[in-house]
């Protein structure tokens, strides 16, 4: 089964476009359930344009080992092929020796991932990391003293959630790791409620803004928020949730299966270099947005006029897809449209206006192919070469446009080149 979400940012900022509905299943206890998670993460990302269904098993105090054998569980994750679903242990496990946690909580994350699995193989499981409590965990602080402040507790909740999704080639929605930040940069916004444990309206909203941006990569920042949150601490807790996973989505993602588009580029006169950051994906299609389109992982485009263009790169693979833009500013055009790799084969003119040369300086044109195409990709022009140094293309003949030139020898492309021809 393949889904499709969409991932915009211009500028290096995200914006936000809707492909299709997205399937979510909650598996928690309270910490999922207080406050009511999983509407508000829908009720989030609704505003931001992205429809989300949504379905939930929370009760409260439940582990993973008890998920793992509950009707009720286990007849919702097998309702449906979910987009993801999410998992939530109970508040203090993950946070307990390594030994014990791989004990008592590592096999049944295991389960339950398989049975997730098993349901549809698209389906990715998202560990839920969760936060320390307030002041450290006093009722085990004298089994396990590393878990007696916060901090401790918070450090040994984020390695056991990240060994999850390590262990199970998922993903982790890093929770834990905005909280700790919010908390150290902005104390005076209450996440706990008075049991110094639970979400308050803002720990639920801060998990709701680190979902958005685990599942849709893209920033929370403008979007609606529950009544009880005043508009700047509404800001804080957007911008947080979506740098603590945008700014590290390696961290949390590449372990698992959600393909992530990113790209940079360098240009050089009106060439770019485009340079493929994705990972998790198998195919890659790039759209230089001047009609001209590329599957190479890693492609080179030379423009052939001056100008702004919107580059698109969507990254796939068998079960989802994303796709990045960025702006590219081209302000200078030479008449020379590209060498090869040697630097030793010359285009020119360009613009043309009736005859194309093509030169090769210091080689020679052994066994070479030219081939022209017109903008709709229709082969116009083909010619062979046998052991010329230069040789030439007529144009009169071809209606006024934009064409792509490919020069090709032993079945090696050795250029490729944007041609405009004018008359």
């Amino acid at each position: 089964m393949k889904r499709t979400l969409q991932l915009f940012f211009i500028v290096g900022l995200f914006n936000t476009i809707n492909a299709q509905t997205t399937s979510v299943l909650f598996i928690g206890n309270s910490y999922t359930n207080v406050n009511n998670l999983p509407q508000t993460f829908h009720d989030l990302a609704l505003s931001k344009g992205d429809s989300v269904t949504f379905d939930s098993s929370a009760p409260g105090g439940y582990t993973f080992q008890l998920h793992s054998t509950n009707a009720t569980t286990i007849s919702k994750i097998n309702q449906q092929a979910w987009d993801y679903v999410i998992l939530q242990e109970q508040s203090q496990i993950p946070s307990f020796s390594p030994a014990q946690v791989a004990s008592d909580s590592y096999p049944y994350a295991a389960l339950l991932d398989s049975m997730i699995t098993a349901n549809d193989s698209c389906t990715e499981t998202v560990f839920y990391m969760t936060w320390g409590r307030q002041n450290g965990d006093s009722s085990n602080c004298a089994f396990y003293p590393p878990i007696c402040t916060y901090n401790g507790m918070q450090q040994r909740l984020r390695e056991s959630y990240l060994q999850m999704s390590v262990d199970n080639h998922a993903t982790c929605s890093p929770v834990g790791a905005a909280w700790k930040h919010v908390r150290d940069n902005y104390p005076a916004i209450g996440l706990y409620q008075a049991d110094q444990s639970h979400p308050s309206v803002n720990g639920t909203y801060l998990a709701a803004c680190v979902f958005y941006a685990s599942l849709f990569h893209k920033t929370p920042i403008g979007a609606s928020f529950p009544v009880g949150i005043n508009s700047s601490n509404a800001l804080i807790l957007q911008t947080i949730g979506g740098a603590t996973v945008l700014d590290s989505l390696s961290l949390w993602q590449s372990n698992g299966d959600i393909p992530n588009a990113s790209f940079t580029s360098t240009i050089i006169g009106n060439n770019v270099q485009l340079n493929n950051s994705s990972f998790n994906s198998t195919h890659y299609n790039w759209n230089f947005g001047d009609s001209f389109n590329s599957t190479q992982t890693n492609p080179s485009h030379t423009y052939s006029s001056t100008g702004q263009y919107i580059v698109s790169l969507t990254a796939s693979n068998n079960c989802r897809s994303f796709t990045a833009y960025d702006t590219l500013q081209i302000s200078n055009i030479t008449g020379i449209s590209s060498l090869d790799f040697n630097n030793t084969i010359y285009i020119y003119p360009n613009p043309v206006k009736g005859i194309l040369n093509i030169e090769f300086k210091n080689a020679t044109g052994t066994n070479v192919e030219a081939r022209l195409f017109n903008s709709l990709g229709q082969l116009v022009i083909q010619k062979k070469l046998t052991n010329e140094t230069n040789f030439q293309i007529e144009t009169n003949e071809l209606p006024v446009g934009l064409y792509n030139l490919i020069l090709s020898s032993n079945n090696e492309i050795i250029a490729n080149n944007k041609i405009i021809v004018e008359q």
